[in-house]
């Protein structure tokens, strides 16, 4: 398992080995073992799959609060789509700051979003499948969101036509009217030099 920094401490890039031939290829995309052994310890409890069927769908920014905090493993499993993760830890450092990484069924990137930090993302293709992985269980009391296109953030989401929202995304509240549910406390795999 490759893994990578973001410019955003705590987000991480994991690309998993492929081995191929012409049938296609085998990959490991997940193991507690080889993460455990880079100082990634994290239970995860439940895999979501969403598919997204037009270009331009936007999903997030969302969070679950404590004590329903989810790490996300998150994948593509057919398409393209860039995934976004914000910094809603308050005392963070890297508060309000985001990044954003292309994911596809191609390459087998996946991203790994900390509890803490809002998650979204785009399609680039049609009928896009997102595979993630949790730490907690779905809880709606818990859900939150920030407004996917609030402009205190600034994220460049690379929209080429006028976004496919849900009514709840399309009146979440920007960053600034947000009573963030965390605190910043340093992840275990944060400083990653």
């Amino acid at each position: 398992m490759d893994i990578e920094t973001t410019d955003l401490p705590g987000v991480l890039i994991l690309t998993p080995r492929r081995f191929g031939d012409a049938r296609g290829f085998f990959s490991e995309s997940w193991s507690r073992r080889a993460l455990a052994d880079q100082g990634i310890d994290i239970d995860f409890v439940q895999d979501n799959h969403s598919l997204s069927a037009r270009v331009g769908t936007v999903r997030g920014l969302h969070f679950q609060a404590p004590p329903h905090a989810q790490h996300k493993l998150v994948r593509c499993g057919r398409g393209r789509l860039l995934d976004v993760a914000v910094d809603i830890r308050r005392g963070s450092p890297a508060y309000g700051r985001w990044t954003a990484v292309e994911l596809s069924a191609e390459t087998g990137r996946q991203l790994l979003v900390p509890a803490g930090f809002a998650h979204g993302f785009i399609t680039r293709e049609p009928d896009t499948e997102i595979v993630y992985k949790c730490s907690d269980g779905y809880a709606p009391e818990t859900e939150g969101a920030v407004l996917w296109n609030d402009p205190a953030l600034g994220i460049d989401w690379g929209a080429e036509a006028e976004p496919v929202l849900s009514d709840k995304d399309a009146a979440a509240r920007p960053l600034a009217d947000l009573d963030t549910p965390f605190d910043y406390v340093p992840l275990p795999w944060e400083d990653r030099s």
